[in-house]
């Protein structure tokens, strides 16, 4: 069994980074999602007692002083930390500049499906998975 600091691969592409103890995450360890986003915790015996989610943005989510996208503020994240873009310039999405999908695509966070051949290619045309 796995035991004292190390890096583990989970199947889904996720990574986890820290202290194990008997096989289980244990201590103080950070789990590196594939959308870039991480949770960093205090984890006993494969359980996180507590911990912080941080988007891939930077963004740190915090439950009880959430502020982001409340119905008051619909600013992307971005334009908080950069400010807007001068008029006629939109900014649909977080990313900026954001991904180029093809015409009648539709984005899937890892890349766009397209409908008519019902396939997901990443943002690069790489084909990833049939819908």
């Amino acid at each position: 069994r796995m035991e004292g600091y190390g890096y583990y691969r989970l199947p889904t592409g996720a990574e986890y980074r820290g202290e194990l103890w008997d096989g289980m995450f244990h201590g103080k360890g950070e789990l590196l999602l594939p959308t870039g986003g991480s949770y960093r915790a205090l984890w006993d015996r494969g359980v996180a007692k507590e911990g912080k989610y941080a988007f891939a943005d930077g963004l740190e989510y915090d439950e009880e002083k959430w502020r982001y996208c409340d119905g008051y503020d619909r600013r992307f994240y971005t334009e908080i930390c950069s400010g807007f873009k001068p008029p006629g310039i939109p900014q649909l999405t977080n990313r900026d500049p954001p991904k180029i999908i093809p015409e009648g695509c539709y984005d899937c966070g890892d890349g766009f499906y397209d409908p008519k051949t019902r396939r997901v290619f990443d943002y690069k045309r790489k084909f990833l998975r049939n819908a």
